[in-house]
């Protein structure tokens, strides 16, 4: 941000002239003021005392008092203990408020020549996408928008599980229990077809097992010897030997699955530049895992299974190919990273994936760097907590998963009931108000997903999610609607908005400030979220625009206001907050409607 550029700039010669200190501009830490005091940023003292040998509280009054006499930019100040808090000139907020009126690329950063490969949603092609996908995919997908909005080259990446055991086990309960179903003759949308047969193997399974525990099994024994769970391996290794009829059943299930993603993805609005699929990558896994026994990184096992050792790096030993050959799932990530780089030499590659696999892409990069390869040190995995509704935890072997196709279409049910309540429809067409509701629907579920911290687990509530108050996407839609109406109004009447004119405008009203500090804040909030890999910051950001912008449309007239050169500026600063809740809404892949 200029402003606090120009700030620390002067705060280093303030401390130089003052007290014959060194200290470089970009090691000047300011912060937002809170609320309770008059200013806008805050520079704390109290790390000075020593140095200085004075109180905070002198420091700062000596620093404010420097600042207030020697910049243009401070008019006011106050010390409160070791903070000084520092008002800014209004003048100076409209010199940066005309700036970013020409800047049609303000808050986009300029090219870093970093290229990042953001890999995230990574179904498997057994069952259908649940909530805790719809996690990922916005998450994944808000993050690489942002990353592109920092100036780096991204690459969006989808990594299918297309084949091991799981897959498997539903290919067999379709063999023995399917009858030729299809999509088209069931009228069940292929993924969800696929995921019925998947429940269908856990139950039967199960079935067998209380079997064998009756018969006097031990519960783990029987849960390897049951006759369906032998199969299913059975399945894998002829699947692996490239046996026609496995791989035909195969090739015609996933694509099954394959329509069914699509859909879901186009319904969502998340897309990839690119799809990995794991039945492409695993044997060049092998060859890596190859590498490292001839390396002796790796060694093997008297049953023939290939482990590779890291406690030295405080981790332990970990598998990476079976007694008999079939590969697990460190193996294919060991060649889909390697594939992945091929095709777009990384600086960074970022895996969208649940906490519940901290442990793996330690262990990931760790094989790795033992491997030699040099795009290890590029790995980071973006790790996520899971998600919840009041009912609980979902399990999808127990066919109890909250499917994300229900979830979308009962948000927008949800969405239709809520806006004919509140009658914010008059004059739409049945269409207009069909795409209205995706709408709201798709901006309270990505909104109410992404504004929680990435790392911690969440409780979502549909209901909540859709309010039109309070701290919501549908709040934030709303306010851009409000918005779009001023500025058709405003051009129905002919008014023009030159930004030269602004030089007029004298005593801004402190909410029209406070829009305008959110405004300028912008490129900061850009960075820090993809500093961060933090969608989050922008959502919370979003919320914090249209709030200041309420407060200011509810105690500043526009419209009635009787002086002309204040009433354009109040609609040239409506206008920038639409533009920026548009953006930022953008990176999240929230769409913003022109009317509700």
């Amino acid at each position: 941000m200029q402003l606090q550029n120009v700030l620390s700039q002067s705060i280093s010669q303030a401390l130089q002239a003052l007290f014959s200190i060194s200290v470089d501009a970009s090691q000047i830490a300011l912060q937002p003021t809170r609320k309770e005091f008059a200013g806008t940023f805050t520079f704390v003292t109290f790390p000075y005392t020593k140095q200085v040998g004075k109180g905070p509280e002198q420091i700062g009054q000596a620093l404010g008092e420097y600042l207030k006499e020697n910049t243009t930019e401070v008019k006011n100040f106050n010390v409160v203990k070791g903070f000084l808090n520092l008002e800014i000139e209004e003048k100076e907020w409209l010199r940066l408020f005309r700036g970013l009126m020409q800047d049609e690329n303000y808050g986009q950063g300029e090219p870093s020549g970093r290229n990042v490969m953001v890999e995230y949603s990574s179904p498997n092609t057994n069952k259908p996408l649940h909530l805790g996908h719809l996690r990922n995919n916005f998450l994944g997908y808000a993050t690489a928008e942002i990353l592109k909005a920092n100036g780096h080259e991204v690459m969006k990446v989808n990594l299918v599980n297309d084949r091991g055991i799981h897959i498997c086990k539903s290919m067999l309960a379709y063999e023995k229990f399917g009858n030729g179903e299809t999509p088209e003759s069931s009228g069940i949308k292929g993924d969800h077809l696929v995921g019925k047969y998947y429940v269908l193997f856990d139950k039967a399974y199960k079935e067998q097992v209380e079997e064998l525990v009756a018969q006097g099994m031990d519960k783990e024994e029987a849960k390897k010897k049951a006759p369906l769970m032998l199969e299913a391996q059975d399945m894998l290794l002829k699947w692996e030997q490239d046996d026609e009829a496995v791989v035909d059943l195969w090739k015609q299930m996933n694509s099954w699955v394959y329509a069914g993603f699509d859909q879901t993805y186009r319904n969502i609005g998340v897309d990839f530049d690119k799809f990995y699929y794991e039945s492409q990558t695993y044997t060049l896994g092998k060859e890596r895992v190859e590498e490292g026994l001839q390396k002796e990184v790796f060694f093997k096992k008297p049953d023939g299974s290939v482990w590779v050792d890291l406690t030295g790096e405080g981790l332990d030993e970990k598998l990476l190919l079976r007694a008999d050959g079939t590969s697990v799932y460190i193996t294919q990530d060991l060649g889909t990273a390697e594939l992945k780089y091929n095709d777009f030499p990384y600086d960074q590659s970022v895996y969208v994936v649940a906490d519940e696999q901290n442990y793996h892409f330690q262990v990931l990069q760790a094989t790795l760097k033992k491997l030699g390869k040099p795009y290890a040190e590029g790995i980071y995995h973006l790790s996520y907590g899971m998600v919840d509704l009041p009912s609980g935890k979902m399990k999808s072997r127990e066919g109890t998963v909250v499917d994300a196709d229900e979830l979308v279409q009962e948000m927008i049910d949800t969405a239709r009931q809520q806006t004919e309540e509140l009658g914010k429809i008059e004059g739409f067409t049945e269409e207009q108000a069909k795409e209205l509701y995706h709408t709201l629907a798709m901006g309270a579920l990505k909104y109410f997903l992404l504004k929680v911290d990435p790392k911690k687990r969440m409780l979502f509530n549909p209901q909540e999610s859709i309010d039109f108050r309070g701290n919501t996407g549908p709040f934030i839609q709303y306010s851009h609607a409000r918005i779009s109406a001023i500025l058709r109004k405003a051009g129905e009447m002919g008014i023009t908005v030159d930004v030269s004119a602004f030089d007029k405008v004298e005593n801004l009203h402190e909410t029209e400030q406070e829009v305008i500090v959110q405004l300028v804040n912008y490129p900061a909030v850009v960075k820090e979220a993809g500093n961060l890999f933090a969608p989050s910051v922008i959502a919370n950001y979003g919320y914090e625009l249209a709030k200041a912008y309420n407060r200011f449309y509810q105690e500043v007239s526009i419209f009635n206001e009787t002086d002309e050169q204040a009433r354009n500026f109040r609609i040239a600063l409506s206008a920038m907050v639409a533009r920026f809740i548009r953006h930022s809404m953008s990176l999240l892949g929230i769409e913003v409607p022109e009317r509700m």
